[in-house]
């Protein structure tokens, strides 16, 4: 139960600022560690799915999410090098009252975290964190400047390399995918249409749609062997991307042009852990289970680990037994979901026969039976953690 109960989240981002306000709201005394210098967020924009717009909904957010940006209308599939339309899902009449959000990170954080100290949150910022020992009767946790913490009960929303996945774990190294991807903003028409444009081409894809504000967010991923840092604050040259996809259309190559500020990372696959709790402690979001983007779930994720987990507290007398279901609930899931968005990028980069085949296979869907094509990861977006059965389905 989390009435009066202390819990301790250890990150500041989308996972740990959802959970942090859903067990306020019932009823715990909830206290976020970050350990950047400020509650913010780096990179450019993401998709709040319905299931994750489910979520902020039941946890009162529906408003400001609503205010935050535009939602789709279509998702358009694009050979990148001409230009032309392979497919054309139109969201707003096959998915009438679904809606698909687009947002700034750093407005999704702000929102987040205003929400939470509306809860009670406290937010503090405290030193990067060295190690965490679960061996006591209380996890501790120790800075690298040699600092301790004692939590009652943590909750670890510490991200890809979060210290508490890796001592409910151990540590295990991520495999490089040979694919790496850069992110960029940059100005957007005020009447551009609410659309994400997937351009695909041999072995790399480009990504992009508005986001509201003057603003248009670019993805864009290019197969390679060379190992770059598992990192998204890594700044590259502009020429390099421009480079890169200097064969693709128009259409691309003028954004590319506007592009004055890129990041680059390198893409990694994560094991979904297979420990997602200890003693008085639990993990969540990309702690738990790192995703690639091709599905845009990341965030929508841990929204909805931040539900179940807050409900699984709130609904049984023992720790360990509503972390049990929490991860009962979750990890297939979840694991599914990570699994679908690695295939996914093989779609967009074919090449030769199979990538000639493959559009038309779209195209046709395209036309004559769009509706299959959009139930394709209805598995995904219909889901709803929040009605309760939503959560036992896991």
């Amino acid at each position: 139960m989390l009435i009066g109960r202390k819990v301790t989240v250890l990150g500041g981002g989308v996972a740990g600022l959802s959970v942090a306000r859903a067990l306020a709201l019932r009823g715990a005394e909830v206290e976020v560690l970050e350990q950047a210098e400020a509650i913010r967020e780096v990179g450019a924009g993401l998709q709040i799915s319905p299931n994750g717009a489910r979520v902020l909904r039941a946890l009162g957010l529906g408003d400001a999410l609503a205010q935050a940006g535009p939602t789709a209308e279509a998702v358009q599939l694009v050979d990148g090098e001409t230009g032309g339309q392979v497919a054309r899902l139109d969201l707003a009449r096959l998915r009438p009252g679904a809606q698909y959000h687009f947002i700034h990170r750093a407005r999704l954080i702000e929102m987040l975290a205003e929400g939470a100290r509306d809860a009670g949150v406290q937010i503090r910022l405290l030193q990067q964190i060295d190690s965490i020992n679960l061996s006591g009767d209380r996890p501790r946790l120790q800075t690298a400047q040699g600092a301790t913490y004692e939590a009652d009960l943590l909750i670890g929303a510490d991200g890809l390399h979060s210290k508490l996945r890796e001592a409910l774990n151990g540590r295990v190294a991520p495999f490089f995918t040979h694919q790496v991807a850069w992110r960029a903003l940059i100005p957007c028409a005020p009447d551009a249409p609410n659309v994400v444009q997937v351009f695909m081409g041999a072995k790399r894809h480009l990504v992009s749609y508005p986001l509201g504000g003057g603003l248009r967010n670019i993805v864009a991923v290019e197969e390679r062997h060379s190992w770059v840092e598992e990192s998204w604050a890594l700044e590259d040259d502009p020429i390099n991307l421009r480079v890169a996809f200097e064969d693709f259309c128009p259409t691309v190559k003028g954004w590319l042009e506007q592009v004055e500020q890129v990041n680059l990372w390198g893409l990694f696959r994560h094991p979904v852990a297979e420990h997602w709790y200890g003693k008085h402690a639990a993990i969540l979001g990309d702690a738990a289970h790192p995703t690639l983007p091709f599905l845009a779930q990341g965030a929508v994720m841990a929204l909805e680990d931040a539900w179940v987990l807050a409900e699984a507290l709130a609904t049984h007398d023992s720790d360990e037994v509503a972390f049990a279901a929490y991860q009962a609930a979750r990890h297939d899931r979840c694991a599914r979901i990570v699994n679908a968005a690695s295939k996914n990028a093989r779609n967009y980069h074919l090449t030769g026969v199979p990538r000639t085949v493959g559009h038309l296979a779209m195209r046709a869907a395209s036309r004559f039976t769009p509706k299959k094509l959009v139930a394709r990861f209805d598995w995904i977006y219909e889901h709803d953690v929040t009605n309760g059965a939503g959560a036992r389905r896991g």
